[in-house]
């Protein structure tokens, strides 16, 4: 939900416990990804991988049970067990440190839903673009107002909730919805209810966490408008999130990307994350790069 410069993390503040490691599945095996050595051939000879994850739903996080799991890892098992990884394991830091954590050898790859910037293109070396995360409005169920665009609030005069931090009320400014129109809340549940109490017509946010939102109040009568693509001063504001790797690792982010690739043309890829909220207004589009979004254009 962002310009070049801003991160999902600004509104996405889900609780992070204190670096652990968490195991997808069989027994916890310390140690980091290393940074010495061909880390795929590592991978292969001992059957595991370690990845970041930062404690995020839907993205990447611990459930009730204590399994790892989201988006993020489990599009990361499927992937790698291609790979002839069958144990993919993960660790658990605060968002903001994931790249540095990769840097030193902690794990091999970042496995939390982290957007592509170009300045996060600098430190680290991000896989094809694995998702879209195109804006969308909670609103009442049946959408009696219509609402698709910031410039259809902004026409019809509604009330519409953001989180604190986030882009959303950038783009609404931008997109001519006075700040009279705009009440600010902290946490998407605090979202939900300014739309359930009509306090607010909308919220805005990516269409992932409304779906999320949604999934987990399965009883309130709002539904998530289909996403789109914020169109400000002729650019498109393109979020798009992706795995990332070690910038020397190539030989790993390349066969990643290999399979990463496979997963979203036969469709897997919708079947694994689909219990995340994900749907197929989220696969990237061919003309969505890693190369561009690392350019800023």
């Amino acid at each position: 939900m962002a310009s070049s410069g801003w991160t999902r993390r600004d509104f996405l503040k889900g609780s992070c416990a204190a670096v652990g490691a968490l195991v997808l599945g069989g027994c916890a095996r310390t140690g980091g990804g290393g940074a010495g050595g061909d880390p795929l051939e590592a991978a292969r000879s001992s059957g595991t991988i370690q990845v970041g994850i930062a404690g995020e739903a839907p993205y990447g996080f611990t459930d009730a049970s204590g399994r790892v799991t989201g988006e993020a890892p489990e599009v990361a098992r499927a992937a790698f067990r291609s790979l002839g990884v069958n144990d993919v394991q993960a660790s658990q830091v605060d968002f903001n440190q994931l790249i540095p954590a990769l840097n030193a050898g902690k794990f091999s790859v970042v496995a939390a839903g982290m957007f592509i910037t170009p300045e996060r293109c600098k430190n680290a070396a991000f896989s094809i673009p694995d998702y879209l995360a195109p804006t969308a409005f909670l609103v009442p169920r049946g959408n009696p107002e219509g609402v698709a665009t910031f410039e259809d609030v902004a026409r019809k005069k509604l009330q519409l909730a953001v989180l604190s931090g986030a882009v959303e009320k950038d783009y609404a400014q931008r997109l001519g919805v006075p700040d009279s129109q705009v009440q600010v809340f902290d946490t998407q549940n605090a979202l939900l209810q300014a739309v359930l109490n009509k306090r607010a017509y909308c919220a805005a946010l990516t269409n992932i966490s409304l779906n999320d939102v949604v999934k987990k109040n399965p009883g309130a009568q709002v539904e998530v408008t289909k996403g789109f693509t914020p169109v400000i001063n002729g650019k498109a504001e393109v979020q798009a999130g992706a795995f990332v790797f070690r910038s020397p690792d190539t030989a790993l982010r390349d066969a990643f990307n290999t399979e990463l690739k496979k997963l979203h043309d036969s469709g897997e890829w919708l079947r694994i994350t689909e219990p995340f909220g994900f749907t197929r207004d989220n696969l990237p589009p061919a003309d969505v790069t890693t190369e561009a979004l690392c350019a800023g254009s």
